[in-house]
């Protein structure tokens, strides 16, 4: 067994992204715009509707448990009370997803 990947903020951006990206080609969702850390992931400027979020939120709980050997749930109570939602944007998703991961190794 190989040992779990070390988590930084970059891999996390580069995951949420790939994520992202599949996911528009499985759902022929195109934009003029590559997805970086300020694509919005819900509202009106988002490309994605709930139910892709939500695939979105799995794929990525998938990944995270393969590379970093850890099992987080990303749509928890905590997230929906935040003030500022972790799913509002690429990079709010990484910072909530390393705050997480940073929670666990910390346990």
């Amino acid at each position: 067994m190989t040992s779990p990947k070390t988590a930084n903020r970059e891999a996390i951006v580069a995951m949420v992204i790939n994520s992202l990206n599949d996911l528009y080609a499985q759902n022929g969702i195109t934009s003029d715009d590559a997805p970086g850390e300020s694509t919005y992931l819900v509202g009106r400027r988002a490309a994605l509707d709930s139910l892709g979020l939500v695939t979105l939120i799995v794929e990525l709980e998938q990944k995270i448990e393969e590379e970093f050997d850890v099992a987080l749930t990303l749509a928890s109570e905590r997230a929906m009370s935040q003030k500022n939602s972790p799913f509002l944007t690429v990079g709010a998703l990484a910072d909530y997803i390393c705050t997480l991961l940073d929670e666990q190794r910390q346990a």
